[in-house]
């Protein structure tokens, strides 16, 4: 089978290697499609240890059952959807319910080879139905969706009306489609990319300010008669984007960090304190977080393929290296494996 190989730091290459021979508990999958995430191009251009090479990347993805390997639950040819994460189910986080959060979790990607080839092993408990209908760009991108729709569910608590997004890249746009579906908010856009803040206002923006030319807290400051926003999702993840994040809130307003371009930040305490604003980390998202992202895209007809791109897998060295230096149309790449 063909598959993009990360053989070394910096070298990926396309090559051909043997399909691999499902394990006890697990399945063969036909790829259908993988989405390029940006925690991937990041891992690349920084040679992270968190992805050593040799490996195979990608873990948004869709496909068929190839090989049931005596599963009781799925047959051969039946369409399924998987999570990027294969918790362990033993720990006490996994038996608290926090799957995602698991002590022992292995990443598609990561720890065991992705999907960035025509078949791969994965286990039935990562599985989840693929509806009929549904395109194989759209349904791949149900774990960066269910990123999203994790957010919501973990600032349910609080108000939500006014939420900022810091970038509009992928995981920037999935928070804004979540947040206006399942909470309504108003939301206002930060994207230096022209074409990518406008992307964002035609998903359902209410505002976009241009980081590059006007200060975005002072632009929040404006818009809400110096009070602030109730949400900040920082999809970016930089220093001085987790700094302008936790300013731009309202007293009692929480920032919700997603973003991983740099391992640091610097917040003052006493600017978390005193007006008792929150900071929330994120991370993934569960099974069920999933098939509440399948069912927003299959229902309700959420947009998340307009401002994507597809790659057969030939062209899949391309995809990563266009995505590594994208055009401000360079949103998001998605690998078809098998679209020939």
């Amino acid at each position: 089978m063909k598959a993009l190989v990360y053989e070394e730091f910096k070298t990926h290459i396309l090559k051909d290697i043997p399909v691999p021979t499902p394990t006890e508990g697990e399945v063969l999958l036909r790829v259908a499609a993988c989405g390029i995430c940006g925690s991937e191009l990041e891992s690349f251009k920084n040679r992270s240890p968190r992805r050593p090479p040799p490996l195979i990347m990608g873990h948004e993805f869709c496909g068929w059952i190839e090989d049931p390997n005596g599963s009781v639950i799925w047959k051969k040819g039946q369409a399924v959807i998987c999570n990027a994460l294969v918790p362990c189910d033993k720990c006490t986080r996994c038996q608290r319910g926090d799957t995602h959060l698991c002590a022992d979790r292995q990443v598609f990607g990561m720890h065991r080879q992705g999907a960035f080839t025509q078949f791969v092993a994965a286990p039935v408990q990562s599985l989840i139905p693929w509806p009929e209908g549904l395109e194989a760009k759209a349904a791949c991108l149900a774990e960066p969706l269910g990123n999203g729709v994790h957010m919501t569910k973990l600032t349910q608590h609080l108000s939500a009306e006014n939420v900022l997004v810091i970038g509009a890249g992928p995981i920037g746009l999935m928070a804004l489609l979540a947040f206006k579906s399942l909470r309504n908010s108003k939301i206002t856009i930060a994207e230096i990319s022209d074409q990518r803040r406008e992307t964002a206002l035609q998903l359902g923006a209410e505002s976009g300010v241009n980081p590059s030319s006007t200060d975005t807290v002072e632009y929040v400051m404006e818009q809400t008669g110096g009070e602030g926003v109730d949400l900040v999702i920082d999809s970016v993840g930089a220093g001085i984007t987790n700094k302008q994040a936790v300013t731009a809130l309202r007293p009692g307003g929480a920032a919700v960090f997603i973003g991983l371009h740099e391992n640091k930040a610097t917040v003052n305490s006493y600017d978390l304190i005193l007006p008792e604003k929150q900071i929330i980390g994120t991370y993934a998202a569960n099974l069920s977080d999933l098939s509440e992202a399948v069912r927003l895209m299959s229902e309700e007809n959420l947009d998340v393929t307009s401002w994507t791109q597809t790659f057969p897998i030939e062209q899949a060295k391309e995809a990563f290296e266009t995505m590594l230096r994208p055009s401000d149309s360079d949103i998001k790449g998605i690998i078809l494996p098998n679209n020939s």
